[in-house]
């Protein structure tokens, strides 16, 4: 499985022609305390870039861009429940939602592990 991130702080982990996508522990550190969250509907055509999900937070609220094109097969309720997940483990359990049927031509748009640290080295925070 590989992983992926985005410029606006979305990861994405590939398994074939699924994918699970996240937020980046970066963006929960910078959003704080998250307090709800909308997730989209199962079933949904995504396009690259499109805003796919909010997170709201004590500090603001944040959309979230889909990193990669497919059809939304699954969302993590758990999160809807209990937002705070996002907070406490964002690359693990607080996953946001999965998609089949990615294009996988379009991760080549997106960094490596190793890429988005180098890549947050050079955000002012």
């Amino acid at each position: 499985m590989e992983k992926y991130f985005s410029k606006t702080h979305e990861w994405v982990q590939t398994d074939g022609e699924e994918a699970i996508v996240g937020i980046t522990e970066f963006a929960t550190s910078e959003l704080g305390d998250i307090t709800g969250i909308e997730l989209p509907e199962e079933g949904t055509d995504v396009i690259a870039g499109d805003v796919i999900a909010t997170v709201e937070s004590v500090k603001a609220s944040s959309e979230v861009f889909s990193p990669v094109s497919g059809t939304v097969s699954a969302v993590n309720h758990h999160v809807e429940d209990d937002s705070g997940i996002i907070s406490r483990s964002p690359e693990k359990y607080g996953w946001l939602y999965k998609l089949d049927n990615i294009d996988d031509t379009e991760l080549e748009d997106l960094m490596e592990e190793d890429e988005y640290e180098d890549y947050l080295t050079t955000l002012d925070s």
